[in-house]
């Protein structure tokens, strides 16, 4: 298709998405924190949490500036937690080592914590109308149809070609506007027409030439990850309450929840008992409704124990770690808690209190 970036450019201005926070500017600070929240990431879930980082970190000297406990805490929720410490790291880099201000090349903005190939690519379109193109999972998603690309997008030599095919359709000789119309294009169509579900074809400016709508082969096109046994993790959490206040403890900053503050953990049902009285419990669990949770990789069964600080022993043990705090419920947001510890917290709070 000869005419694809145009045709794409001309239905993007007409039918795209035009009235996203995080458009209609060329700030390289709001595309960038935009594009990493957006990460395998609805639309819909991001624009709240956007909201509030832009209010409380309005530039990037502010977030670097923030403590990392902050920046955990406003991301809680969102998921995927690495991507909050890269943001916070690339920030301070952004200020040590580029005076403030984001690089303006493709290679440079892939070199920064935290933003590879395809990140770059839109940051610098959007904000530097570099001619560059862009491939998350939406853009596979539609070139798979378009195109009839065979394979898992997943697979390096699948995703390599698509690379090479999504090169070959960047507009020639395109004004900024169109770069960034044509990236947003591709943005759009795979979040709105092209979708898992049920693609919208009727709508879809290349329906007529699209490989998966002439054969029909809109649920084979893109190829599915090959199937394989989810793992099943579980672990028990100790809620060691003290009037209206449980207490946290910090996670490594590495690995699942990575400097998040969650509930004690331990392996089995006999070393939470010991690590309820090492923190001054009197060692009495009681079993609270197990949840589960699910990662991208493994499912994780949650086991809560409850268990009441017992001050006739003198109190928390580890009073006085950094890296555990006692938290009054109330102030659970002022804390970074992993989305099933929130749940977990928020159906106890009035029983705690």
């Amino acid at each position: 298709m000869a005419d694809f970036s145009a045709r794409l450019i001309a239905w993007q201005r007409q039918h795209g998405r035009h009235d996203l926070p995080w458009q209609n500017t060329r700030d390289p600070y709001r595309i960038w924190l935009s594009e990493i929240m957006l990460q395998q990431t609805q639309v819909s879930t991001v624009i709240p949490y956007y909201a509030r980082f832009v209010a409380r970190f309005p530039d990037v000297a502010a977030l670097a500036a923030a403590p990392v406990d902050d920046v955990m805490a406003l991301w809680a929720g969102l998921g995927y937690y690495t991507r909050a410490r890269n943001l916070h790291r690339c920030a301070q880099v952004v200020v040590e080592q580029h005076g403030g201000a984001f690089p303006a090349s493709v290679d440079e903005l892939a070199a920064l914590p935290g933003i590879g190939r395809s990140t770059a690519a839109a940051i610098a379109s959007f904000a530097f109308g570099a001619r560059a193109t862009i491939l998350d999972g939406n853009v596979k998603r539609v070139l798979a149809r378009v195109f009839g690309v065979e394979g898992f997008p997943g697979e390096k030599k699948v995703e390599n070609a698509m690379w090479t095919l999504a090169e070959s359709l960047l507009p020639s000789h395109a004004t900024d506007h169109d770069v960034s119309s044509y990236t947003q294009g591709l943005m759009d169509l795979g979040a709105t027409l092209c979708v898992r579900g049920k693609p919208d074809c009727l709508r879809c400016p290349f329906a007529v030439d699209c490989v998966a709508n002439v054969t029909g082969r809109q649920r084979e096109l893109p190829t599915a990850r090959p199937k394989k046994a989810v793992p099943t993790r579980r672990t028990w959490m100790l809620v060691l309450r003290d009037g209206n206040a449980v207490m946290l403890e910090k996670r490594p900053p590495s690995g699942i929840w990575g400097g998040l503050w969650s509930l004690p953990e331990a392996t089995d049902e006999a070393a939470l008992a010991e690590r309820a009285r090492a923190f001054g419990s009197d060692g009495v669990v009681s079993p609270l409704a197990s949840l589960t949770h699910v990662f991208t990789h493994f499912k994780l069964d949650i086991e809560p124990r409850l268990a009441q600080l017992d001050r006739r022993v003198g109190g928390l043990a580890a009073l006085g770690d950094a890296d555990t705090a006692w938290v009054a419920l109330s102030d659970l947001n002022s804390f970074g808690v992993p989305a099933p510890v929130r749940k977990l917290l928020d159906g106890l709070q009035g029983s705690l209190i």
